[in-house]
């Protein structure tokens, strides 16, 4: 496409974001109750309007940039906001120029220390994630935690008799038992790892106004948390002349401290482990709630997922998966933070320049939706290539766990989709309630339990 039809398609995009974007506001002024502003509070949250919000602006405001901070939990000096596919990725790739910023907070609930996901790049970096490698393997999932995830998920749906509270008894369970099993934190219940960890994903990760009060019980949950891994690393010390334990990465860990690898003394151990089971359950819950949603909001493709479910090719149901989780991933934004005063686009007509500590917010949600620059962006599309997809970061730091969530994510969702009449429990019930935290808390579905 030249570039005067390409402008053209541009500005029309943006357009017809705009009456879009009026029956998303009217319809739930019309659907909600009580006063004006307790009927557009859902709003803030509402990943439909947010994609033609960000519809419109990528056609006539893609990249802005105000002297003012929005967000109060890192140190900053104004805001962006970077809407465009390309644009985002160069601020993603770009990380010498725009740099993490999760290191203060995650010293604080490590007791000083930080994990590799916030570094920036350098020695110690490089370090700590050649050690990660070694311990979480890439052929871990396929050979270890698959097999695992697809037992227990087919056991819970089989036990739950039609009737399943979706996050709280196969979205948190399975990345908890994983927890336990392939990390090797046995010892502590797995309530305590769901709560802790959630706690802690949202301090570190989505809590960008600064809660006093989720500081407080973050610090408290990260004392927890650290304690429970010492004392695991202890019990495994102690235990050293019985028979050897189950592979886990915790043995692996210290397998490498007896090699004398650089970086794994015990309290680094711990911090690695800290790291990486903060991302582990609340992750792999949340997005299976909100696949499931997606896919109960639109039954003729829910149809197709549940034919794929049933189907014996294994990778079918893949697809429909990751579509679902590309309308509403986790986050809609990627924060960093301009490390030196910067220009994103250079050379275009929407080059914009970042001044130095600015909080950069990139929107993959956007990048996602970008018809630029996405094949059928805004299609519900299965055979989607993998590179349009931005749903666990992109670049230096994307999640160290996201291969890990993509090989989980369609074994945990298998077997629930495979039963008949799948639907959602009237009333309240059936729909998604956060209990007042940023994750899917309760959410009711019933179905005609089949095998």
């Amino acid at each position: 496409m030249k570039a005067f039809p390409l402008q053209l398609y541009r500005y029309a995009s943006a357009l017809l974001a705009i009456p879009r974007i009026s029956v998303i506001v009217l319809r739930r002024l019309l659907q909600g109750k009580g006063s004006l502003s307790r009927r557009l509070e859902p709003l803030a949250v509402d990943l439909a309007l947010q994609r033609e919000v960000f519809a419109l602006l990528r056609g006539f405001a893609p990249n802005i940039y105000v002297a003012k901070p929005f967000i109060r939990a890192y140190a900053n000096s104004g805001t962006a906001l970077v809407c465009r596919n390309s644009d985002v990725r160069e601020v993603l790739d770009r990380h010498q120029d725009f740099e993490v910023v999760y290191g203060p907070r995650m010293e604080a609930v490590t007791g000083g220390y930080n994990f590799f996901l916030g570094m920036q790049d350098g020695p110690t970096y490089s370090r700590d994630v050649s050690n990660m490698r070694l311990a979480v393997r890439r052929t871990d999932p396929e050979q270890l935690l698959v097999p695992l995830a697809q037992g227990w998920a087919e056991q819970i749906i089989g036990g739950c008799g039609g009737q399943l509270d979706l996050p709280q008894q196969l979205g948190q369970q399975i990345p908890a038992l994983m927890v336990q099993q392939y990390f090797g934190i046995q010892t502590p219940q797995r309530q305590q790892l769901i709560d802790w960890t959630t706690l802690l994903f949202w301090y570190l990760f989505v809590d960008l106004a600064a809660d006093p009060d989720l500081d407080r019980r973050a610090l408290e949950a990260g004392e927890q948390l650290r304690n429970a891994i010492d004392h695991e690393i202890q019990l495994r010390k102690a235990s050293a002349g019985a028979p050897a334990p189950a592979d886990d990465v915790l043995q692996r860990l210290l397998g490498m401290q007896a090699a004398a690898l650089p970086g794994l003394d015990d309290l680094g151990i711990r911090n690695y482990l800290f790291g990486f089971l903060i991302g582990a359950i609340p992750t792999l819950s949340a997005a299976a709630s909100q696949i499931i949603e997606v896919l109960l909001d639109r039954p003729a493709v829910l149809a197709k997922a549940q034919a794929a479910a049933r189907s014996p090719d294994q990778q079918l149901l893949d697809g429909y998966i990751f579509e679902a989780f590309r309308f509403a991933p986790l986050n809609p934004v990627i924060y960093r933070r301009a490390v030196r005063k910067t220009t994103i686009a250079r050379g275009s007509w929407r080059a914009r320049s970042i001044p130095a500590g600015t909080m950069v917010l990139a929107s993959n949600l956007s990048a996602m939706f970008d018809p630029i620059q996405v094949q059928h962006a805004n299609r519900f599309w299965p055979q989607r290539p993998w590179y349009d997809y931005i749903l666990w970061g992109y670049g230096m730091h994307t999640c160290a766990g996201a291969y890990i969530n993509r090989a989980l994510l369609p074994v945990m969702l298998r077997p629930l989709l495979r039963q008949a009449n799948l639907r959602r429990a009237p009333g309240a019930a059936g729909q998604i309630d956060r209990a007042g935290t940023p994750f899917p808390v309760h959410q009711q579905l019933r179905f005609d339990a089949t095998s």
